[in-house]
């Protein structure tokens, strides 16, 4: 438990606060270039998604590139995860359902694409996080991990404006190099581990938080779109999000 800096009851509380999960994933969703290269070069036809309820990830792959997909997490409230299939024309059968600990579970199964966004930073322990990810990979398959970059100016704004949210991550594991080693110590092929987007901000129920603090927001938010349309890069300072992609040998 150690390990944990969240537990069941923080999500169901974080699920249970959001409005608006049933959403239509575009086809240009976040990341979609990423996948969609992986898919199309290594020829994956079987994925899942750790950690991803309510299964946008899933369903993005299910929807546009009709993969056998299965989705894993400790916490999934299955009316959601059917309605968000049914807002993208899929049905509940379309997409694979494990409810269970990633740490109480081996798989049984290893798939082409293993996939988790938003995971691996709620772990003290980055290591024995990626290697549960490896465990589902097959021989000649891909692993890819995104998560936040709480190094840059969102991180900042993170810590200074909900630092209960900012607490529930661990700050460290947000390094490109050490991703790259541990996949590297567990014998795969890295392939890109980086800094990803030009400039983003976020906070969690935006909505509750003080008027202040949300035209704060906007007003950096703007600035720096302009700034890195005009000037665009991937940076440790202004990128909200690292990438890892790696290969199974």
């Amino acid at each position: 438990m150690e390990n944990l800096l969240t537990d069941r009851q923080f999500w169901v509380n974080y699920w249970e606060s959001k409005a608006g999960l049933t959403v239509n994933i575009p086809s240009n969703y976040l990341f979609h270039q990423e996948l969609g290269d992986i898919i199309n070069k290594q020829g994956v036809r079987t994925a899942i998604e750790l950690g991803g309820f309510p299964g946008y990830y899933a369903v993005f792959l299910k929807k546009y590139f009709k993969l056998d997909v299965t989705l894993l997490d400790y916490f999934v409230h299955q009316p959601v995860t059917n309605a968000l299939l049914e807002a993208n024309q899929l049905k509940p059968s379309d997409i694979n359902i494990i409810e269970t600990d990633l740490f109480n579970y081996q798989p049984t199964q290893q798939f082409d694409l293993v996939l988790s966004c938003g995971l691996i930073e709620h772990f003290n322990d980055t290591a024995d996080i990626i290697n549960r990810h490896i465990a589902f990979v097959k021989p000649g398959g891909t692993l890819f991990i995104t998560l936040p970059n709480f190094k840059a100016l969102n991180g900042w704004f993170q810590k200074s404006f909900d630092r209960e949210n900012y607490d529930k991550h661990n700050i460290d594991c947000m390094d490109p190099k050490l991703l790259a080693n541990i996949c590297k110590q567990a014998g795969l092929e890295v392939v890109q581990a980086k800094y990803f987007g030009n400039f983003s901000l976020w906070l969690e129920n935006e909505q509750q938080k003080p008027l202040s603090v949300r035209i704060l927001k906007k007003t950096m938010w703007f600035v720096g779109k302009v700034f890195t349309k005009i000037i665009p890069f991937n940076s440790k300072m202004l990128s909200p999000y690292i990438i890892l992609e790696a290969r199974k040998m």
